[in-house]
């Protein structure tokens, strides 16, 4: 039997966080109800989540702070905002603070439905994908764990830098991989020394992947990469 997904509502409005919970309940998930910021936080640290939802307006402390605390804490849990606010640097905002959705309040539960199953399902292809190792990109077969490239005519051994960015590559091949994306996901940030660093990377790639004429990486200018594999 498949677990149920696990939700954190922080939400102080004690009737529409009783409605939150009973009708998120009902719809298959299991949910933690905290009234206010600081008592979110606690329980986001005694408990293991698969997505938060946090009101923007709450005492103790606001849901932009819990958001930057829990995005600090857990990279990749996904959270929700929900907001009595409409306006545009309130979204902002809130989507600075790395949310995954932002929804304006008063909302349909079915609306509110649609969208924590639309992050989930992003969130958990993410985290399946992620535990993928070995890839076959053309003739090569690269197998990151062991940072190894290999083709019927050699077998090269990748530095971490090199062996994280062909991964990145290859899990998103045929599709456009945003420098801005690369850069956090390897490097930790975008700065211009670390965006400099990545061209050297890709060009020294691309020398390798040269070997089979069907393999290339592509510049979008103004985007980022895209690695091409064609039958």
């Amino acid at each position: 039997m498949t677990q149920k997904p696990r939700l954190l509502v922080v939400e102080d409005d004690n009737n529409l966080g009783q409605i939150l919970k009973e009708y998120l309940e009902m719809k298959g998930f299991q949910t933690m109800l905290c009234r206010d910021g600081e008592e979110g936080a606690q329980a986001f640290k005694a408990h293991e989540f698969d997505l938060c939802l946090l009101d923007v307006m709450m005492p103790k402390k606001d849901g932009i702070t819990l958001g930057k605390e829990i995005r600090k804490a857990d990279e990749n849990i996904p959270f929700i905002f929900l907001t009595a606010k409409n306006m545009k640097e309130d979204t902002l905002e809130g989507l600075k603070a790395g949310a995954d959705d932002y929804i304006t309040k008063p909302f349909s539960m079915e609306e509110l439905l649609l969208r924590i199953n639309a992050v989930l399902k992003r969130t958990l292809s993410h985290t399946k994908a992620d535990e993928q190792n070995v890839f076959q990109i053309g003739k090569f077969t690269f197998q990151y764990d062991q940072h190894l490239l290999e083709s019927e005519n050699r077998a090269l051994k990748l530095t971490l830098k090199e062996a994280e960015l062909l991964r990145q590559l290859a899990l998103h091949v045929n599709q456009p991989m945003s420098r801005t994306y690369a850069l956090k996901k390897i490097w930790g940030d975008d700065t211009y020394f670390n965006a400099r660093s990545m061209d050297v990377y890709i060009t020294k790639l691309r020398k390798i992947l040269r070997e089979d004429e069907r393999v290339q990486i592509i510049t979008l200018h103004g985007e980022g990469f895209r690695l091409v594999v064609t039958d």
